[in-house]
């Protein structure tokens, strides 16, 4: 299937992003990777993370609800999953006229690292990339982290539905009476 975001290669549900990541590298794409998390607490319906790839290593990041990219993108993204993840593969010159913004650059291993918390991953695409020239993200990096610290929206829904399953949990477990008011 050929459409404006290129060929579709893949598209399932997955609880953990590095299975995405990983099919990516061993594939060797060129494209990128819609990613939908099915929480709807934490992005609403439209927004969704974008990560690009070229020969299997990720490039760029951007996410359509907040607009931002790079690591920012990155941190927006790292919510619980399942996620909806759909592979494209897209030519370069294709790519580069809708994805080409120097502000979306993140460094090869930092998906794996924040999203899918895979060092062994994170390893494997770092040996993979080319070289080159080193940015103020991968100097930086912690500003992914940062970026999701400082997106206070985010932290509430977290806590709200940690609290949510935590109530649910207790009521399964039939301590529902011991939780405080």
């Amino acid at each position: 299937m050929t459409s404006p975001h290129g060929e579709l290669v893949r598209s399932r549900v997955v609880s953990d992003p590095s299975t995405a990541l990983a099919t990516a590298l061993e594939r060797g794409l060129t494209g990128h990777a819609v990613f939908k998390p099915q929480d709807s607490l934490l992005l609403d319906a439209d927004g969704y993370g974008v990560l690009t790839f070229e020969g299997g290593i990720p490039v760029q990041a951007h996410h359509t609800r907040t607009g931002r990219g790079g690591p920012a993108a990155v941190a927006d993204l790292a919510v619980p999953g399942p996620y909806s993840v759909e592979l494209y593969r897209q030519p370069v010159d294709e790519r580069e006229t809708t994805h080409g913004a120097d502000d979306r650059t993140i460094p090869p291993g930092m998906p794996a690292e924040r999203l899918a918390g895979d060092p062994q991953l994170a390893a494997r695409t770092r040996a993979r990339a080319p070289e080159r020239p080193t940015s103020d993200t991968e100097t930086t990096p912690t500003s992914a982290v940062e970026a999701f610290l400082e997106d206070e929206e985010k932290i509430a829904a977290i806590r709200k539905q940690a609290k949510r399953e935590a109530e649910r949990r207790a009521e399964e477990w039939g301590l529902d009476d011991q939780l405080d008011p």
